[in-house]
């Protein structure tokens, strides 16, 4: 799996210019959701760079327009996963919820922390994944041997499953995209029961950025993993 690399990066007067690798992106064509499949499933696998088993990044970075906090857990496994995702996601942004029809989100967020291990009650306990973090299917292509593509990352060392609930959010997974993560990563049985959890990440980020409907959609979120 290709990523653009890195030529540069500098100031210029107000200006910070990032210079990217060209790589000419083609339409996707049979067999590419496979592919990126086992890759991103490879990825998922991998031994992280850093973190020692830690859930977190180097720095903290950008979601979109909006900071996105990374401080290192202070041990892993699940109770490190649960309070990574409680302090440096989901109330990080939270406390940046008070505009018109946003403010009251934060109740329901609070309530969601509260539950949060019940989420895990199949018995998972998330391994530092390195993952894209912002993987919609924007941010996805090919090139055109086929080979696949990611860019514009919110790159953390996070739980997988938060990249496969994002590539769901708005549309689904390429053709053949399942059968082949399945094949390297697996998927655990208790995933469509997380995966309104972590999409809840997004929409209340959408909803800081955008407001309107997605703050009514991280609302009903919201409820539904309370009814849970």
């Amino acid at each position: 799996m290709r990523t653009p690399a890195v030529h540069g990066c500098w100031r210029t007067g107000p200006l910070t210019v990032l210079a990217l690798e060209w790589l000419e992106l083609a339409a996707p064509g049979p067999g590419f959701g496979a592919r990126l499949g086992a890759d991103l499933a490879a990825l998922h696998r991998a031994v992280p760079p850093e973190g020692d088993g830690a859930f977190g990044w180097r720095r903290d970075n950008w979601l979109g327009g909006t900071p996105q906090r990374n401080r290192w857990s202070t041990i892993g496994g699940r109770d490190g996963w649960l309070a990574f995702f409680a302090q440096e996601r989901l109330q990080a942004l939270a406390g940046r919820l008070d505009g018109p029809g946003t403010a009251a989100l934060g109740d329901g967020v609070a309530r969601v922390i509260e539950r949060l291990p019940a989420f895990f009650d199949d018995g998972r306990v998330p391994r530092p994944s390195l993952i894209h973090g912002d993987l919609w299917s924007g941010n996805w292509a090919a090139l055109a041997d086929g080979t696949p593509v990611i860019y514009d990352p919110a790159v953390s060392v996070s739980d997988a499953e938060a990249d496969l609930a994002m590539m769901e959010l708005f549309g689904a997974p390429p053709l053949d995209f399942w059968p082949a993560y399945r094949a390297t990563a697996g998927l655990a049985a208790g995933y469509a029961r997380r995966r309104p959890l972590y999409q809840l990440y997004h929409l209340l980020n959408h909803a800081l950025l955008f407001g309107g409907g997605y703050a009514d959609s991280a609302q009903r979120v919201i409820d539904r993993l309370l009814a849970q």
